[in-house]
């Protein structure tokens, strides 16, 4: 079953967030992830949940989604995640 990674991103120190977004890409398609949605205009729609950046990958299962999140290949890019921004991460099951 698919399933979707979302990650709402604070950006606090932008220099080493965009090193961030030149690595993590790689990592994502080398598990069989791809965006759905980047850093695009959010618009609250009900509620007063207040969003920051928005990024939506999809993955062919959560168990893949959370390969991706603990490789190898994205731990680099992850804790310069870690360093640059504050994030909330969810995976949520597909149809």
């Amino acid at each position: 079953m698919p399933a979707c990674v979302i990650l709402d991103i604070a950006v606090n120190a932008p220099g080493l967030f965009e090193d961030y977004k030149q690595l993590a890409p790689a990592t994502i398609a080398a598990y069989g992830g791809r965006y759905l949605a980047r850093g695009g205009k959010a618009e609250v729609l009900e509620g007063d949940w207040t969003p920051n950046c928005i990024v939506i990958l999809e993955f062919e299962s959560t168990e893949m989604a959370k390969k991706w999140l603990d490789s190898p290949e994205y731990r680099r890019a992850r804790s310069m995640r870690h360093q640059s921004a504050t994030s909330h991460t969810i995976v949520v099951e597909g149809v």
